[in-house]
């Protein structure tokens, strides 16, 4: 089957899709999109992370076809052509946060979504929202930096536009 739909803000179309594929399969092989990475393929770990229509979501869990007409946002869809990376990966490389980096994109994912529902978060609600993405690596303190930085240079950058 052929599943047509909106990945990274871009229309795309994927041919011969198996209705049993996954959506992380798709990405990754069918669309060169291989930042999502494939850990467990059981929606445990959260590499595979990704948007669809603004919710974040384990892509090894999505039957490809599900995603017909939707849209989809990537790791690689976080960054932006006219300003590189998005604020959140580079806090991630900034505390060094990422070491091996088969969880980074699934806790970019994450991040990125909690700072924008809350982009002041307690360290409670940090561990809330990342606490479907596990690292073997890092021991997590890291990453709690990381996320607590995003934040900081999210509130301040906005605290900026408003005085201008």
């Amino acid at each position: 089957m052929r599943v047509t739909f909106n990945a990274n803000g871009r229309p795309v179309e994927a041919d011969d899709v198996w209705e049993g594929e996954s959506l992380l399969f798709m990405l990754r092989e069918r669309l060169g999109l291989p930042g999502s990475k494939n850990a467990c393929e059981q929606g445990e770990c959260g590499s595979c992370t990704v948007y669809l229509d603004g919710s974040p979501v384990c892509s090894c869990l999505v039957a490809a076809g599900q995603v017909q007409d939707r849209e989809v946002r990537t790791v690689e869809g976080l960054a932006d052509d006219e300003n590189g990376l998005d604020p959140v990966q580079q806090a991630f490389i900034d505390a060094g946060a990422v070491q091996c980096g088969f969880c980074t994109p699934g806790l970019l994912v994450q991040t990125h979504d909690l700072l924008e529902r809350e982009p002041q978060p307690s360290d409670s609600d940090i561990r809330e929202a990342l606490s479907g993405n596990l690292c073997r690596c890092t021991g997590y303190e890291k990453i709690m930096d990381a996320v607590r930085l995003a934040s900081a240079r999210k509130c301040s950058s906005n605290s900026s536009e408003v005085s201008q």
